[in-house]
């Protein structure tokens, strides 16, 4: 059976930056910021809510252990931990992977509400 799934066939010479039993970790093809990642699960599922129990904790380790390299590689500030699911939510590929975004300082000129700014909120951040 052929697979369209663009993760469960990636291109060739495509190599994932580290691995864990359930997830690869891959660099994301249009970057938000420096050293932006994929981490996406090796079993063909739609998104987080598909995960079972093992893979919740495996996910957690990878987390972790991308964070660690980015902190190494790339020295960044901050991170922003993302994952779309569903179209509506902005999910363009239909296998679950989780975004890692390096944050540096001075990358966006007011960073206040994190990955609140994506759209107008419905009521104002507190103080």
């Amino acid at each position: 059976m052929k697979t369209t799934c663009p993760f469960c066939k990636l291109e060739e010479g495509r190599e994932s930056l580290l691995s864990t039993d359930k997830f690869f970790v891959i660099s994301d093809r249009a970057p938000v910021n420096p050293g932006h990642a994929l981490i996406i699960s090796k079993r063909h599922i739609i998104d987080l809510f598909s995960l079972g129990v093992e893979e919740w904790g495996d996910l957690q380790t990878a987390i972790h252990e991308t964070k660690k390299y980015l902190d190494k590689k790339f020295g960044p500030h901050a991170y922003n931990v993302g994952v779309n699911c569903g179209e509506i939510a902005g999910q363009t590929v239909m296998h679950l992977h989780v975004h890692v975004i390096p944050r540096y300082k001075g990358d966006v000129k007011n960073p206040r509400g994190g990955i609140r700014s994506f759209k107008d909120p419905i009521t104002d951040l507190l103080d």
